[in-house]
């Protein structure tokens, strides 16, 4: 049950997870059951991950998550393995379902042993299975001791449930983390796992249920749900036979100040390879020719000083503005009178920047920013916005109105009652120009009439898909156009 495409939609805070453990719990199914099917779980990725490994260490806390790790410990003895627990805490301080399964260990001759840096030396795999969930403060004492001597020690490490030292809800790192080759979590997605910090972190991640009944986990409400490249099979559809392009909107892209053509040409070509019926460009007049000729599908207007918009903003039935915007007057002028316009909006780049400046509130404007612009936007660091990357998007979106697409690892797209995690894209696509393309993609999806949340979601799904198909090549020296590139055939399951 490891594959994306069986995973379930809902993503949970820590307390949701235990809420579902205790309502199984209720339902019948016994705890140490549950945990003896999350150690089995774990221990078969291990033997899928390391199929030659003969040495196992788990390191374990006195909790339940150290009893997901007893249970594993004791299934690899039995299947041949020299397995071994290296304890952090006092065992007399073990109880409940974590007592009975290290009672079931010593059973079958398991060492127990305290941690220390020495006793992981030999070890093929060591397991992680300190904290689990539970993690509220920055890691101290021997708990932060551990970590650094899993961090120095070479064999891999697979974490139980969540790496240790990671928030489960906020994906941020609490002082500091295991660097796991794979984490197995069970019962519920914890939406932690999936942005922020966390990839960098979690390594592959697994998922289990658990084999807790779907209606036991539904009654519990999602925190946030997440997406991957699959959806976009169920929400781009093919087009109908007798389509024309006035059927696909027209998007009129405002941006490029003297000198800085490039960011809002590469929207505007975004736009249309995400299949805007019509694209203009409403540019700095200085290289308004050269840009055409860059793009010939793109109808490109040079405005002077003042800048005028009206007649563009009659044709539009979505604007997108701020890439190369500019701060200076010039810009000012534009993003001023697109605020003014009765279209729906994509704000992204210097129009983000000039909103922080300004000010503003709508309900129909998609807003796009990376974690500077976000704590531009909120007068906070860019470090606290990525402390929780899910109370960030959640107050841009209620403070300016309409949508928040909070950039990065895991894309959180909130409009202020939804949430939904966005799981496509990679490291690659962390260079100049990637945000100006998803604005570009955004508009056009706007264009051909979804709502602005469905928009913003598929559209930063799309986009970060055909940021993957464009690392086949290879992720170091990708550029925002390769990714434009790939969007024709990422639009076209």
């Amino acid at each position: 049950m490891s594959a994306r495409e069986h995973w379930p939609t809902a993503l949970h805070r820590a307390a949701g997870a235990r809420d579902i453990d205790r309502l199984a719990i209720a339902a019948g199914t016994p705890g140490i059951e549950l945990m003896e099917r999350a150690g089995a779980y774990a221990f078969s990725v291990l033997r899928e991950r390391w199929p030659s490994a003969r040495r196992i260490t788990a390191v374990c806390g006195t909790g339940n998550n150290g009893g997901d790790g007893f249970v594993l410990a004791r299934l690899a003895l039995e299947a041949g393995c020299e397995a071994t627990i290296a304890l952090v805490g006092d065992a007399d301080d073990i109880r409940g379902d974590a007592r009975l399964a290290l009672e079931r260990l010593a059973c079958v001759g398991v060492r127990v042993q305290s941690f220390d840096r020495d006793g992981l030396a030999g070890a093929d795999v060591v397991i992680d299975a300190l904290l689990g969930i539970g993690l509220k403060r920055p890691l101290d004492g021997d708990y932060a001791s551990a970590v650094s001597v899993l961090n120095s020690q070479p064999a891999p490490v697979l974490a139980m449930d969540v790496p240790t030292g990671l928030n489960a809800d906020t994906g941020a790192v609490m002082g500091a983390c295991v660097q796991c080759a794979a984490t197995v979590t069970f019962v519920a997605l914890k939406q932690g796992l999936l942005t922020g910090r966390a990839p960098a972190f979690t390594g592959r991640l697994y998922f289990a249920d658990l084999g807790i009944a779907p209606a036991i986990a539904a009654q519990v409400v999602r925190s946030a749900r997440w997406m991957g490249a699959a959806a976009l099979v169920e929400r781009l559809l093919p087009r109908a036979r007798d389509a024309h392009k006035g059927d696909f909107g027209h998007v009129v892209v405002v941006g490029g100040a003297e000198g800085y053509a490039g960011a809002a040409l590469m929207s505007a070509r975004a736009a249309a390879r995400a299949g805007a019926g019509l694209v203009s460009l409403v540019t700095h007049e200085t290289h308004a020719a050269m840009v055409v000729m860059a793009c010939p599908e793109v109808m490109v207007h040079g405005a002077g000083a003042p800048p005028q918009l009206g007649r563009f903003l009659d044709r539009a039935t979505v604007l997108a503005a701020g890439p190369g915007l500019g701060q200076e007057a010039w810009g000012r002028k534009l993003f001023e009178s697109v605020c003014r316009a009765p279209k729906p909006i994509v704000l992204d780049a210097d129009g983000l920047n000039w909103l922080a400046r300004l000010g503003g509130h709508r309900d129909d404007w998609i807003l796009t920013p990376h974690p500077a612009e976000a704590g531009r936007l909120l007068g906070v660091s860019t470090a606290t916005v990525q402390e929780d990357r899910f109370a960030v998007a959640r107050a841009i979106a209620e403070r300016f109105g309409g949508v928040c697409v909070l950039k990065g690892p895991g894309t959180v797209v909130d409009n202020g009652t939804d949430t939904v995690v966005v799981t496509t894209g990679n490291p690659g696509m962390a260079s100049g120009g990637s945000g100006d393309v998803l604005t570009g993609v955004i508009a056009a999806l706007l264009g051909q009439g979804l709502a602005a949340f469905d928009a913003a979601t598929i559209g930063a799904c799309w986009h970060g898909y055909a940021g993957d198909l464009a690392a086949a090549d290879g992720e170091r020296g990708m550029l925002a156009t390769d990714v434009i590139e790939h969007l024709r055939r990422a639009g076209n399951p």
